[in-house]
């Protein structure tokens, strides 16, 4: 593809972004508004987004799976962005956190891990004990 045939694609796609459209996930109407960007690529309702993109903006994917939030993680510079997994093929994508996404969405998802560990939380004052050389059995964790 000639440079001109890739930037009247990337255009289109920048068009696309800036259009209202309906999540395929809640069902939602979507508004480019209150996004503090131009580039609406998730529903601030509840964070999933569409596999679109071979590299970001491209609209390049074949896939057009749903893709959900698994993850957020904290850039260098403090801001936060959320991981999207696609439903179909699996791929993990980084997109930033906008302006109007809900807040208690951004925290469930971040407090994912917490909620699910990878081992038995009945566990955790024996694991706490293997670490500190035994000092915690003689203070143990309230019931």
């Amino acid at each position: 593809m000639n440079r001109e045939n890739r930037r009247r694609q990337r255009e289109g796609a920048d068009r696309a972004q800036e259009a209202p459209f309906v999540c395929r996930n809640c069902g939602r109407e979507v508004l480019p508004d209150g996004a503090g960007t131009a580039h609406r690529n998730h529903c601030p309702h509840c964070l999933c987004s569409v596999h679109l993109d071979d590299d970001p903006g491209d609209r390049a994917a074949d896939c057009g799976g749903l893709m959900e939030p698994v993850a957020v993680w904290v850039r260098k510079n403090g801001e936060w962005a959320i991981i999207h997994r696609c439903r179909v093929c699996g791929k993990l994508s980084s997109n930033r956190v906008a302006a109007d996404d809900n807040p208690l969405k951004l925290m469930s998802v971040a407090l994912r891990p917490l909620a699910n560990p990878p081992f038995p939380v009945e566990r955790i004052e024996e694991l706490a004990a293997q670490l500190d050389g035994g000092e915690r059995a003689k203070c143990p964790l309230p019931k």
